[in-house]
């Protein structure tokens, strides 16, 4: 084809999808026909004229329309789904599904092509198939469509298919391993569970993301387990000890201080509630790395405990070691931590009902003198809906993952990152 029709076509198709766009249909079709009569067989165009026929009846002609256009261009996807649509209208289920496929291998995210396999197949009684394309249709489907209210039954319809199919693979796969899980204690089968509820949809499959310091290699365990570590018991033993100086410290009225304190131009993001308010107080014992002498003057026992634990130490950043009290009704929203070189402990001292701590979807409630251990580079959240306080110790331990000699390396990395942006830098609670 010489240039200037080359050119005229280009602008022709230009021309018709602007004019869609605006709405304006007949001309569109106009310029679609213009186009197919410079270039007979023209794949947007026959594509487009063949909706326009089935649109309006004229089923044999839209039929060789859209072959036309797949033998054109047997990559267009939409001429496929079209045609797959023309055969599902006339009842042929079977010429419907090779066309769907057909479109989808064309265009693998095509959320719509996705959605109609998955009803072919359930109307067909391949409901495992249709699952998993029902699923597909989910995942890719813009987040603007899946609000549509038109999209709603069609939505429910997938997540109802998803959902009865996860379940009875559950069942399958819970017969199929029961045997070898036999009389296991539930310790040791918590993890292959926890696989299981991922695998059949029961649960997400939640990891890490460390904000500024991520160290790789290190598995996402949300909360580790008091039992495995012979400085807990030692840490614990000291529980009263610990309430009775916090109290001390709640009746002489100390000051305690936000925990949210942006600077001027630092956006608060998700804290904004928090921000500059003593909803969410901390009075320090250790901060910085630095020892807040006339806190930590007031409470000797509480900080003997806490040497009893292997806390990370970066000189200029930790350790880090102060009581955290919310207020009745407060809530602290999600959020990731900084590195996952370190776990997040919690002393429980008080504790009212109605407060818990989730990470990422486990949710445990504190006790009063029982560690909880968790890696704070887990999405997580922390609430008091009770009418009372809340306060909690907390503190960091180094990742027991790590050798003596990583600990090393990454408190000079931290100490670098100081030096190399400035000690005032918004590096998070490295």
């Amino acid at each position: 084809m010489e240039a200037p029709a080359q050119a005229r076509i280009a602008e022709l198709v230009a021309q018709a999808e602007q004019l869609a766009q605006r709405g304006q249909s007949d001309a569109a079709l106009s310029c679609w026909q213009q186009v197919l009569a410079l270039q007979p067989g023209h794949a947007l165009a026959s594509n487009h004229l063949g909706a326009h026929a089935m649109a309006r009846g004229d089923i044999a002609a839209a039929k060789q329309l859209f072959e036309n256009a797949i033998a054109s261009d047997p990559a267009l996807a939409i001429a496929h789904a079209n045609l797959s649509r023309l055969h599902s209208a006339q009842g042929n289920a079977g010429a419907a599904l090779e066309q769907i496929e057909l479109a989808i291998r064309a265009d693998p995210l095509a959320w719509g092509a996705h959605m109609e396999r998955a009803r072919l197949l359930q109307a067909a009684g391949r409901v495992r198939e249709a699952a998993m394309s029902w699923s597909n249709a989910l995942a890719y489907m813009p987040e603007p469509v899946s609000r549509a209210p038109h999209m709603q039954p069609w939505i429910e319809q997938a997540r109802t298919a998803i959902s009865e199919n996860q379940a009875q693979l559950y069942a399958h796969l819970r017969e199929r391993v029961q045997p070898l899980m036999g009389n296991s204690e539930r310790r040791e089968l918590q993890r292959f569970e926890h696989c299981l509820d991922i695998v059949s949809g029961r649960r997400p499959f939640v990891t890490a993301r460390p904000l500024m310091l991520p160290f790789p290699r290190l598995p996402a365990i949300p909360f580790f387990e008091r039992e495995d570590y012979p400085w807990v018991a030692e840490v614990e033993a000291a529980f009263p000890a610990m309430l009775e100086e916090l109290q001390g410290v709640l009746a002489s009225q100390q000051a305690f201080e936000p925990y949210v304190k942006t600077t001027p131009g630092e956006p608060p993001a998700q804290f904004a509630a928090l921000d500059h308010n003593l909803d969410w107080g901390a009075y320090f014992l250790w901060k910085d790395g630095m020892r807040i002498d006339a806190h930590a003057d007031l409470c000797p026992r509480t900080e003997a405990a806490l040497a009893r634990a292997p806390q990370n130490t970066v000189p200029g950043r930790a350790p880090v070691a102060f009581y955290s009290a919310l207020k009745p009704g407060t809530h602290i929203p999600p959020h990731n931590g900084a590195t996952n070189t370190r776990l997040t402990v919690h002393m429980p001292l008080v504790i009212p009902p109605d407060c818990a701590l989730r990470v990422g979807d486990e949710t445990r409630a504190w006790e009063p003198g029982k560690l909880l251990m968790f890696d704070d580079t887990i999405r997580h959240e922390a609430w008091n809906y009770s009418d009372r306080l809340r306060v909690v110790l907390i503190f960091d331990v180094w990742h027991p993952m790590l050798t003596e000699l990583e600990r090393e390396l990454v408190s000079q990395t931290v100490q670098g990152m100081l030096s190399y942006y400035g000690s005032d830098a918004d590096l998070g609670e490295l």
